[in-house]
Order: structure tokens, then sequence, then C-alpha cells
């Protein structure tokens, strides 16, 4: 065996522990993100909402990113990634605590400060987290291992819309009679709470466990990376001295914000796309799920593929591709059909983040950390979208305003899979 041989088998070993860890918080990442969907239709009922009020929740959601991205990624060079990983989970908690409560007592903005803290705290672990696992290795190769966290996410993201559902939108298709036909204000009212304040034990729970996941994290072996070290801007062949010197960054912050608008499209509005056709709300609350499982099957065939077969970045155009073909199956079709097109999104979306962050980050070095940050403010994509969605389609068809938004976001995506990653690298010797 050679000494290059031994190295890497070294490497990989001391990887398979930080992985594994890492693995843990983004299945946490996945519970919380994607119980968005379920939470949409919850909030409607709890609080009588509309389509544009209910989509306020990935709305507060999403925006958290924006606001707080680079925030975070100053807090890490305090704490360093480890503990900044930790000081995120605190922060969920707090947020949970904070949802559970000010739904219960019925008061809704204050439910949507709550999830802006959840927010607030995924933020600064995704701002540590991505790059961490991104650089853990070869960056060529960095899409597989963002795949396999993206299994641990979307395996929780799966599950979550069926506990949310059989803890809370349990008999949800007879609540509304049940309002409808109360025979006083007050026993409407009554009955409006009762429903509210079946979110308050599971949140508590949910707190309680991220606070103790925070000190595992904590005096867990999880080592310390410094992003600019392992991300040397001489791996593309020069160097730079601003960030704003680095254009493939800047049209992968744009990527990925209409990525993660399209993911959250097929995943939290997937419900209120099936209940635009007519379908039942017990069988609209688990579309979610779909979603994730189609997603789950990207990942899967991702981590065949990638980079044996494919480059990440031509796996990410073949993405795109499949994105637009799925959408307009959902336009030209209905029903069952129509949902099942917008479910399939899920495997054209699976390998996108994988394949963005890292192309978009290769060769930052000591920008790593400040670059990072700004793609997870493209996360916001995630709360505009979808309200641009719910707004037009109140004057317009529900399928081709979804259509009209997805298939351009997609185009765009295909774009930088095929040139937009390369712009203002210079060729490597």
């Amino acid at each position: 065996m050679t000494s290059t041989s031994l190295a890497a088998g070294e490497q990989q070993h001391s990887s398979v522990l930080p992985m594994l860890i890492i693995g843990v918080l983004f299945f946490i990442f996945g519970f919380v993100t994607w119980l968005n969907g379920p939470l949409i239709t919850f909030v409607k009922l709890a609080f009588n909402l509309n389509d544009v009020n209910a989509f306020l929740v990935p709305m507060a959601f999403y925006l958290s990113y924006f606001v707080l991205a680079l925030p975070s990624s100053w807090v890490l060079r305090r704490t360093g990634m480890k503990k900044g990983m930790a000081l995120g989970l605190f922060v969920m908690a707090i947020g949970a605590v904070l949802f559970g409560q000010f739904i219960t007592m019925r008061i809704y903005y204050g439910g949507l400060f709550g999830l802006f803290t959840i927010g607030a705290g995924l933020s600064l672990l995704q701002t540590a987290s991505n790059p961490y696992i991104s650089i853990l290795g070869p960056i060529d190769s960095a899409a597989q291992r963002i795949a396999f966290m993206g299994i641990c996410n979307k395996v929780a993201g799966a599950l979550a819309p069926y506990a949310f559902g059989a803890l809370v939108l349990q008999g949800i298709d007879t609540f509304g009679e049940k309002v409808s036909a109360a025979p006083t204000a007050e026993a409407r009212e009554a009955l409006l709470t009762a429903f509210a304040a079946k979110v308050h034990m599971p949140y508590m729970v949910m707190a309680a466990l991220l606070a103790a996941l925070a000190v595992w994290v904590v005096r867990s072996a999880l080592p310390e990376i410094k992003p600019a070290g392992a991300n040397s801007e001489h791996e593309i062949g020069h160097t730079k001295g601003s960030i704003f010197s680095f254009p493939h960054l800047w049209l992968g912050v744009l990527c990925l914000f209409l990525y993660v608008g399209v993911e959250v499209m097929a995943g939290d509005a997937i419900g209120t796309y099936g209940q635009g056709l007519g379908l039942p709300l017990d069988a609209t609350k688990h579309f979610t799920s779909y979603t994730l499982f189609a997603m789950l099957a990207g990942y899967v065939a991702g981590l065949a593929l990638i980079p044996k077969v494919i480059s990440q970045q031509s796996y990410l155009a073949v993405s795109a591709i499949l994105g637009v073909a799925f959408t307009i199956g959902a336009y030209v079709t209905t029903g069952y059909t129509s949902v099942a097109f917008v479910a399939a999104l899920g495997f054209a979306n699976a390998m996108m983040w994988p394949a963005i962050f890292p192309l978009a980050i290769k060769g930052l070095g000591r920008h790593t950390e400040a670059g990072s940050a700004l793609l997870i403010m493209g996360i916001v994509g995630g709360a505009l979208v979808p309200q641009l969605f719910v707004h037009l389609k109140e004057h317009f068809n529900f399928q081709l305003v979804f259509m009209a938004l997805m298939v351009p976001c997609y185009l765009y995506i295909l774009y930088y899979g095929v040139a937009g990653h390369k712009v203002g690298q210079h060729p490597e010797h």
C-alpha cells in the first residue's frame, strides 16, 4: 500500500464519526423544516386563515435565514463550528417553546415569531454544517457526502407529516364541520382553542430533545475544521482578494435562492395544490411526505452515480431538465396524477443542494464562511416564491401559476449546472 492510499484511507476513516454526528443534525433539520407543510393546513383551521396568511408560516421560517445568515458567520468565527452548532440547537429549542406557547394561546403572530426563532437556530446550524461537510473530504465528491446528509434530512422530513398528522391533525376532515355547527361563538372559540392546544406538548418535547442534543454535540468528538485552510483559493489555480471577485459564488447564491423556492413549492405547497384540485384534507395532509419519499429516491441515485458515473455539475443539469418535464406534466394533468408529478419534483430536486453548495464555495479560501453565509441567505427563496404563488393564484389558474413560476427557476438552475458554476474561474493545471 502506498503512502498516498494509506493517507486517503486514514482520512476516510477519520471522517466517518463526524459524518454520523452531522447526519444526526441533518435528521433534526429535516424533521423541523418539513413540518411547515402540515403546519400550513393546521394554522388555516386553527386561526381561520386564507392561503396568503397561512403561507406566512414558511415565509417567517425561511426569512430568518436571510436576516441571520451573515450574523451567523460572525458568531461562528468566535465560537468555532462545533460550539456554533450547539448554540444553534439551543436557539431552536427556544423557538419551539415560543411557538408551542403562542399557538396554544392562539396568538398567531407570536407563533410566527417562534418559527422565525427556530429558523434562526437552523440558520446558524446550516451556516456551519454545510461547508463543514463539503470540506470534510475532497470538494469534487462533496455532493456525495451532502447526499448522505440529505437522506438523513429527508427520512426525517418524510416522517414529520405523519407524526404531526397523528398527534395534531387527526379527524381534520370533520373538524371544519364541527366548528361550523357550534351553537354559539363561545363554543366555536372553545373548539378552536382546544385544536390549537394540540401542538403544545409535541413542541415542548421537541424543545427538550433539541436542548439535549446541543449538550451532546458540545461533548462529542466532533473535530474543528478551519474552512479557509481546507478550501484553499489555490484549488482553482489563482488567488483573489475580495469576495466580489468570485462570480461563480454570486451566481450560485441566485441558483440556491431559486432552488429552495422550487423545493418548498414541491414540498410545503403540495397540500394546497392538492386542495386546489378538490382533494380531501385527510389525504392532502400527507402529500409533503410523498415529495420527500421521491427526494430520498433521488439521493440514492445521486449517491450511486456521483462522481463515478457523472459529475455533480452534470447531474445538476439533468435534474433541472427533469424539473421542467415534471412541472409541465403537472400542468397538463389533473387530480392525483397531477399531484404525483408535483411529488416527483422531489426526485428532480434531491441532488440540487448537494451540487450547488460545493460548486458555489469551491476555492473561496478565507472567504468560505462569508460565502457559505451568502448561500444560506439564498434560502429566503423558500419564503418568497411560495408567497408569490399564493398571491398570483388568487387571480389566475393555480396550475398555470405553478408552471409559470417553476419552469424559469429550473431553466436558471440548468444554466448554472452547465456554465454558471465556471464563470470567473481559471482552468485548473
